[in-house]
């Protein structure tokens, strides 16, 4: 047993998920992707791992639960590219996680109207978001 908790404190969240959540993205990276609370293997199985948060949809838009599972998938994998995990495919796997987000909107009941302009808005505006940063990562406390 530790001695010691550990903490950090995060900003900029809405949600978090109750348990994992696995789903086939379709982006297959050519070694394991393992982070804290993302894994990426191989076959392109994604699992968002229980107590993930993220932000949900962003820009002008509802939250609504036609949009959740999408926003989702789409923050996860964007988190990735911002980690640097897709240097060489960069781009590619942005365009791919991008129509991934509308396709997954439109399963869960989305119009496609509203679909295509969440993809056009994330395709022309969030390029910033997707790009790797060389920021550190949050900072963790530890005390006694």
């Amino acid at each position: 047993m530790s001695d010691k908790i550990c903490y950090r404190k995060i900003k900029n969240y809405k949600y978090q998920t109750k348990g994992d959540y696995s789903f086939s993205v379709g982006i297959e990276p050519k070694e394991k992707i393992d982070t804290l609370f993302i894994v990426l293997d191989t076959d392109g199985k994604l699992t968002i791992k229980r107590l993930y948060a993220w932000d949900g949809p962003s820009g002008p838009t509802v939250d609504t639960p036609n949009f959740m599972r999408g926003s989702l998938v789409h923050d996860a994998l964007y988190q990735l590219l911002r980690g640097g995990y897709f240097d060489e495919n960069h781009e590619e796997t942005r365009k791919k996680a991008d129509r991934l987000l509308q396709e997954m909107c439109l399963e869960d009941g989305m119009s496609k109207f509203r679909a295509w302009y969440v993809y056009l808005g994330v395709h022309w505006f969030a390029k910033k978001a997707a790009k790797p940063t060389s920021k550190p990562p949050e900072e963790w406390v530890c005390v006694p």
